[in-house]
């Protein structure tokens, strides 16, 4: 046997161990349990993110290790998001009976999965682990982790808060557990092979190695926000939640607006309404010196991804007017494609803007957008015309149209709408997804069903066929 074989079998048995103190910690949580004891389980978890100097201590960790996003901005997404999720699976049942239906005969339990193994992002190395992390708890799990090199040093940190909320209410560590630094790819891969569940967020790469794994997997597709405003739109508002929306956490959701579309007829005022909040169009000589800087070597600049205005501007060399007051910057978009990186994803303070002439035009750039990346995820909509929503939802490739909301706040769970609380959102096969809403406790169960006999229902085939036969002959 070769020094790499050994190397990956000890690799593989490291995980496999984990896997089997995982089963047996499951085993013993589900055994008799009640939804008081899945309940505090949740809540601990909660906490142990929560927790005001826990809570800032892993947002400034997350910033150092990953150079990713800011310390307030994670202090708020960890808090809002873990709270929004505790008031959506607050008083669920995920234990025993959670359904009887009495006309149809069926009562349905709620069973759990057993142990899910979880692949979690550097852009939220606290907040999406944490989630998984709630809902597997919720509904009778036990849960593995699996970071990203950069976020390792937090998920320990938030184990760490976590076992000592467990130790308050007796639970075995073994319940939450993350596959042993260094990270790898070998580790990970075993870990999505023999777990019952596999959730991925994050790199697309792992998300396609996850379906292909041959366990149930959810994996959620690449983000590329699309947003229209038309000429109906309430400009200062639509400016005003734009800008809170690319700018939070410096753009690192994937949920950030990426590509505006803005109807022609309104493009001054916009643009002015934009300014106020920070926002500044680069002329065509800046925003190819940007467009040089942020997609050097035909990648993503990682001394540009997710960093404050003042180092991406320093970065990419540009001036704007107002610098001390500028927030992020919009570049103007002339063309689609991968030789137009800048129509996709950018994971920083950096907007495209396409100017059309009517909402049709808008509609057709959208789908444009959306067939080179971000089918699936979510467009926006500013109007004041419910109509033209109706007809994105119609029309587009997408799993959520987002109306006049700041996008990255609305598309995984607001409290002012009604998606649930989530970091992940599931694509559906646009984006080549085995879910198309956001990852919720759901998904986290098994329902067994207890089916009997109720009077027949069986319909005549006049009662099924009449209409058809008046229309194509019997």
């Amino acid at each position: 046997m070769s020094v790499q074989s050994m190397s990956n079998d000890s690799e593989e048995a490291q995980v496999d161990a984990l896997i089997a103190r995982a089963r047996a910690a499951q085993e013993r949580y589900a055994n008799g349990a009640d939804q008081a004891r899945f309940d505090q389980a949740a809540l601990s978890v909660a906490w142990a993110i929560m927790e005001p100097d826990r809570n800032r201590e892993l947002s400034t960790q997350a910033v150092t290790l990953t150079g990713l996003g800011n310390v307030a901005d994670k202090i708020t997404k960890n808090h809002r998001k873990t709270l929004g999720l505790l008031r959506d699976i607050k008083d669920i049942s995920t234990v025993g009976v959670i359904s009887e239906d009495v006309d149809n005969g069926i009562t349905e339990i709620a069973r759990p999965i057993g142990v899910v193994g979880a692949v979690v992002p550097s852009t939220n190395p606290a907040a999406t682990p944490a989630n998984n992390i709630i809902n597997a708890l919720k509904c009778g799990n036990a849960i593995i982790l699996s970071p990203s090199p950069k976020g390792v040093g937090v998920c320990e940190t938030l184990l760490s808060y976590i076992y000592a909320e467990f130790d308050k209410i007796g639970l075995e560590h073994d319940l939450v557990q993350m596959v042993p630094s260094p990270s790898s790819k070998i580790k990970t891969q075993r870990l999505m092979e023999t777990v019952d569940l596999i959730i991925v967020t994050g790199s697309q790469d792992n998300v396609r190695r996850a379906y292909e794994s041959g366990t149930p997997a959810i994996g959620v597709g690449a983000g590329n926000a699309t947003v229209i405003v038309d000429e109906t739109a309430n400009l200062p508002e639509a400016a005003r939640k734009i800008a809170a929306s690319k700018t939070f956490d410096n753009a690192t959701s994937c949920s950030s607006e990426n590509v505006i579309i803005v109807v022609k007829g309104v493009l001054d005022d916009f643009l002015t309404a934009l300014y106020s909040h920070g926002g500044r169009l680069l002329d065509e000589a800046m925003s190819d010196r940007l467009k040089a800087s942020l997609f050097e070597g035909g990648h993503l600049n990682r001394h540009m991804i997710a960093k404050d205005i003042k180092v991406f501007l320093e970065v990419a060399d540009i001036e704007v007017p107002d610098r001390d007051t500028a927030r992020f910057v919009l570049v103007p978009g002339n063309d689609i494609g991968a030789h137009a990186p800048e129509s996709g994803e950018k994971l920083s303070l950096t907007l495209t803007m396409f100017v059309v002439d009517d909402f049709n035009a808008a509609v057709t750039k959208a789908n444009e957008v959306l067939a080179f990346q971000g089918a699936g995820h979510s467009v926006g909509l500013h109007s004041q015309d419910d109509s033209r929503a109706r007809q994105l939802g119609q029309t587009l490739p997408t799993c959520r149209v987002i109306v006049n909301q700041a996008h990255c706040f609305a598309t995984g769970g607001s409290f002012d709408n009604g998606l649930p609380f989530s970091l992940s959102m599931g694509c559906g096969s646009w984006g080549g997804n085995s879910i198309d809403n956001n990852l919720h406790y759901r998904h986290f169960m098994n329902v067994t069903r207890i089916v009997r006999p109720i009077p027949a229902r069986e319909p005549a085939l006049e009662d099924v066929f009449t209409d058809y036969w008046n229309v194509a002959g019997r």
